[in-house]
């Protein structure tokens, strides 16, 4: 029996050019992700959970951890599929957080690859990426830059698990 594979769906290093600009599609950031990622990574300041000491602080209301913008940037991300299967690691974060992510806000990224540099080896590349977080209103609420290690085209794909594959394995 032949096994199919589709091969990777991202982009190569070779595929990505200094310039090259992708916008993500939107999401809105509510109370239930406010609340999930407070679970998640146990992070229960008050600013985020408590909405009678949020009122008093400088932003009047209950705000998203950042990690939680930077999380769901890296999500819209790889919704856009040019990260899938082509990636090999995230390297490096160099990363600002300039206004409150609110709850209800709509969230969105703008990524441009800012620099290439391949590895000595040239089975991969090191990606860096300017990255910019805004809302609804266009406004930046975080931004930065992102490394990643980008496999080159012709460097052989990792091996697909048996349940990637279209041929089940033998039982014994």
């Amino acid at each position: 029996m032949t096994t199919w594979s589709a091969g990777p769906r991202g982009l190569f290093f070779e595929d990505l050019e200094v310039g090259w600009k992708v916008r993500t599609p939107g999401r809105t950031v509510t109370e239930a992700d406010i609340v999930g990622f407070a679970g998640l990574s146990g992070d229960y300041t008050p600013l985020h959970t408590d909405a009678e000491y949020a009122r008093g602080t400088m932003f009047g209301e209950r705000i998203a951890h950042g990690l939680l913008g930077l999380a769901i940037a890296s999500g819209l991300a790889t919704r856009l599929g040019f990260l899938e299967e082509t990636v090999e690691a995230f390297t490096g974060l160099e990363w600002k957080f300039r206004a409150p992510i609110r709850i209800g806000d709509t969230i969105y990224a703008e990524i441009e690859v800012a620099q290439k540099r391949p590895t000595p080896d040239g089975r991969a590349g090191f990606v860096v990426f300017n990255v910019q977080v805004r809302n609804q209103r266009g406004e930046v609420v975080q931004r930065g830059q992102w490394t990643l290690l980008v496999r080159a085209r012709g460097a052989g794909a990792p091996q697909a698990s048996p349940a990637a594959s279209s041929e089940r394995p033998s039982e014994g």
